[in-house]
Formats: C-alpha cells, structure tokens, sequence
C-alpha cells in the first residue's frame, strides 16, 4: 500500500461502474479495494488488462473475497484498509428481476446499505461514503426529474433503492456521515449484461451483421429513456466524493430518446436499418415500466463541473463496435478526461 495513496473501497467493483470506477482511481493513483463474489469475471479481467497495459496507472488493485451482506467481512475491511473513500455500487440492479425475487433485492438494495454505514460508524475511520441511487426510484412523476422531485417507486428495485437514498440522506442530516447519493439515469457501456436492452440491441446488431441472426424482438419501443455513457457517470461519481460539502446529484445525459431511437442509431453503426430486422413483441412488454425518463442534471453542471458529453448516437455506435470485434479488446473508455 502506497504510504500516501488515497485508498477506495468499491463494493460491486465487477458491476459495469465498478469496474469503470476502479479504473479511473487506478489512473488517479489511488489504491483501489474492491469487494467481489467471483474473480472469475470478464470485468474484472478488463481492470487486469487495463491496469497492466496502461503506463498511467499509479495505483494498486486489491480484491476481497466477500458479500455486500455479510456485515463481519465489510466491517473487518473498513477496518484495516481506513479507506478515505467508499463506493457503494453493488446492487441487484435487474428491475424486472425485482418482481419475480423482491427478497433478495430487498436484501441487496436495501438492508445491505444499512448494514454498510452502520459498520462506517462502528469503525470510527472518516471516510466520504457514495451510494449509488437510481432514477427509477423517480417511477411515474413528470420528467425532467432533479433532486428535489418526488419519488414514485414502481418496482421492488425502486422501492429498495428509494429506502436507500432516503437513509443516506439522514445519517448525513442527523449524523453528520459525509455522504452523497448519486441519483443516475440510464447509462450505458459494452460492460452492460445481455439482460439490458442497449446491449441487447448492440449484441444483436452484431451477431445479425455477421450472418448469425436475423431478428430482434423487442417490447414497448416507445418508451423514453436518458441514456449516457457509464465512464463519463463514474467520473462524476468521483467528482462528487471531492466537494468540500456532501449532498445529492443528478447524473444525467438531459436528452431523451426512445428504444426505437437507440436501435435506429445501433443498426446504422452496422450500415443496417431496424425496420428491416427489429420485430414488437408483445410479451416483452412491462405491466410497471416507466414511459419517460429524462434528468435534470444542473447541480452536477454548476457544483461539480460535470455533464455528459457523448450523445446516444455515438453510445450506440461505442457498444455495437465493441460487439463486432468480438468482445476480445480491452475495453478502454473513449474519453479524453481517461487519457
């Protein structure tokens, strides 16, 4: 451990923003802790390889064999590593997952955030704590949606993730806890899982140009989302972890699109139209899905000195490229902030 090296504690880290966030720290020459289930991950294969082809990278990596819910091992870390910042970033993040397993993503979502600031407490260390929250938990209220808008929860994740943010807030108000919770709206990246529908359109671009597919089956195409690109909301992750005063933030791209917007923009990455391979189906559709989505990300813009740059279009055209190579790169952030 470097003697004057900021130390990170990253719970998820072999989730997309983790394994983003890890990345950027590294660069920055923080020694990067990172809690995993499995090292056996593609992600966490993508630090490796980054770490070790990139002379930039200051820092040292460091993986902990471990559950977000098991509060003996995550108090043990904080512990002994005194980190000066924590990232929580593990989560059961599949919305629709959250309806058929509402127990589990209670635990994951909710309970486990609990545990992890009581253990923040019980440790005595200071340390900047930063909880992933999620625009879902906005559900049915009226886009653009900032800090101060209700929330309307209409999924277990939402409702999970909404009890989250609201505790956050009060160890912060009550307790003095330098705390943030980033508020992220749909963000994207060709770390997203299959299960996701950005890297369900990219793959199946990719595997339709090659001659392996020939439809796409899709849900409510319709509906609206603020997509932006994953490296960009870590950074901003990151920047808010450094202001002198800790609050909440937006993470937001403040455009919207449709699905149908983003497979428009994924199939002419591959010189193809999606009129001609995209099919609606009706069993895809949500019965609770949100129709609109879209953030207002002022605080970040004018506190922080964030705001995300790439364009959807060009997100799409980031993922389908990694999809046609194959998945064999080493997935480098195209940001001129990483370089």
């Amino acid at each position: 451990m470097g003697q004057n090296r900021r130390r990170a504690f990253i719970t998820g880290i072999n989730g997309q923003d983790g394994s983003y966030l890890a990345q950027l720290l590294l660069l920055k020459g923080y020694d990067v802790y990172g809690l995993t289930r499995s090292r056996r991950d593609r992600t966490l294969q993508q630090i490796e390889l980054f770490a070790a082809g990139n002379d930039g990278v200051r820092g040292g990596l460091h993986l902990i064999d471990g559950d977000l819910r098991d509060r003996n091992t995550v108090l043990k870390t904080i512990e002994d590593v005194a980190p000066t910042e924590i990232y929580n970033l593990a989560s059961q993040s599949n919305v629709a997952r959250s309806f058929s397993e509402p127990e589990l993503t209670h635990e994951v979502n909710y309970l486990a955030v609990s545990q992890l600031i009581d253990a923040i407490r019980a440790s005595g260390i200071h340390t900047r704590f930063f909880q992933a929250s999620s625009s879902e938990m906005f559900g049915l209220t009226k886009p653009p949606q900032n800090e101060d808008s209700p929330f309307m929860p209409q999924s277990p994740y939402a409702v999970a993730k909404t009890g989250a943010h609201v505790q956050v807030k009060e160890m912060r108000e009550s307790f003095g806890l330098f705390a943030v919770s980033g508020i992220a709206f749909n963000h994207e990246s060709p770390r997203r899982p299959e299960a996701f529908v950005t890297r369900k359109i990219s793959s199946a671009v990719a595997s339709i140009s090659r001659g392996q597919a020939e439809t796409l089956h899709l849900g409510n195409i319709e509906a609206v989302r603020d997509w932006g690109y994953a490296p960009e909301y870590v950074e901003g992750m990151w920047r808010s972890l450094q202001h002198d005063e800790p609050n909440d933030y937006v993470f937001a791209s403040e455009q919207s699109h449709t699905v149908r917007d983003f497979a428009q923009f994924a199939f002419a990455a591959a010189g193809l139209d999606w009129r001609d391979h995209v099919v609606h189906d009706d069993n895809l559709e949500r019965a609770h899905d949100m129709k609109a989505s879209v953030g207002d990300a002022s605080r970040a813009r004018q506190v922080l000195g964030w705001s995300a740059t790439v364009t959807t279009q060009e997100l799409a055209g980031i993922m389908v490229d990694y999809d046609l190579s194959g998945n064999d790169e080493v997935d480098v952030p195209r940001l001129d902030s990483w370089s």
